[in-house]
């Protein structure tokens, strides 16, 4: 949304004060619905508004999805609700555009969520569950039988989807860390995995030790080699991945983490080098490794503290 119209939506009837928790049990969201159909009104609606499509509205939908994972990461509960509204507003974008092209709605979105979750829940909303309220005994369920009776629904879906592989639901626009971590898991619930670390790891030194065998050759032939070295560093960093699922970390989280404690040295090693005097340029390699090696063993201790 453009910050005018942004700003007129503000300061129309739909403006909404007062606490941050709200006493109602249930919220209306049709002011929302109404803001975005009268942001595409053809006649006064905002142009920029007026230019976008599915396509085009893509991008904001990934940054606002990651703007709240950002907020969630660096603890900023307080921005959360601004950011989850952010993300909401992508969703009701798309459904504006569905239902002025004959195809859905908001209200056919919210009833094909709700369906999946009741589906994908029998223990919850099933007949266990009606058995279970009548006698005032509640079963015993066990995370492996969640997760079998979850993962039999998802299988009886993509057959109904008439889908050739357990592969092909996978959506290919997927971060390709998160879509590594999915195909690994898929393969994995029909018994292709290791079931312990060791050849794990053990993999991850093999794809090394063939990046290195085309990487050595890069500079003698490049236009030859380059491909190669590409197509071994995707096998590297796809049997990294598998190494973090086995550990129970989700890779593309661990790199956020890592690009921000990277991004902290070295804002340290800038500061130090802007201190002594001498531009970052002027340095050789061993006096930046120094500061670096300040900034590490002064952000340790501060963290001890």
């Amino acid at each position: 949304m453009c910050q005018a119209c942004r700003r007129q939506t503000l300061d129309g009837k739909w403006q909404k004060t007062g606490s941050n928790m709200s006493t109602e049990q249930t919220v209306n969201l049709q002011p929302l619905l109404a803001i975005m159909e009268k942001l595409r009104d053809p006649a006064t609606g905002c142009p920029w508004d007026l230019a976008q499509r599915f396509d085009t509205i893509v991008p904001f939908t990934l940054e606002e999805a990651y703007e709240v994972a950002d907020a969630i990461e660096q603890g900023d509960l307080a921005h959360l609700p601004d950011e989850l509204g952010d993300l909401l507003f992508q969703v009701v974008f798309y459904c504006q555009l569905g239902k002025e092209q004959g195809l859905f709605d908001f209200a056919t979105v919210v009833e094909r969520i709700s369906d999946k979750l009741i589906r994908r829940h029998p223990h919850v909303f099933g007949p266990m569950q009606d058995e279970s309220a009548a006698s005032g005994v509640k079963p015993e369920l066990n995370t492996q039988a969640l997760n079998a009776a979850w993962e039999a629904t998802k299988a009886q879906e993509r057959q109904q989807k008439q889908l050739l592989s357990v592969l092909d639901d996978i959506p290919k626009a997927l971060p390709a860390l998160t879509r590594a971590v999915k195909i690994q898991k898929r393969v994995a619930k029909l018994g292709f995995d290791w079931p312990e670390l060791e050849p794990v790891v053990a993999k991850i030194h093999e794809e090394i030790d063939e990046v290195m065998v085309e990487a050595r050759l890069l500079d003698s032939d490049p236009e030859t080699y380059f491909p190669k070295v590409k197509d071994e560093m995707g096998d590297l960093l796809f049997a990294v991945v598998n190494l973090a699922r086995h550990l129970g970390v989700d890779p593309e989280s661990a790199l956020r983490q890592g690009n921000h404690k990277f991004e902290q040295r070295f804002r340290g090693v800038e500061a130090l080098a802007a201190a002594s005097g001498k531009a970052m340029q002027a340095h050789t390699l061993a006096e930046l490794d120094g500061y670096w090696d300040q900034v590490k063993a002064g952000l340790k201790a501060a963290h001890k503290e």
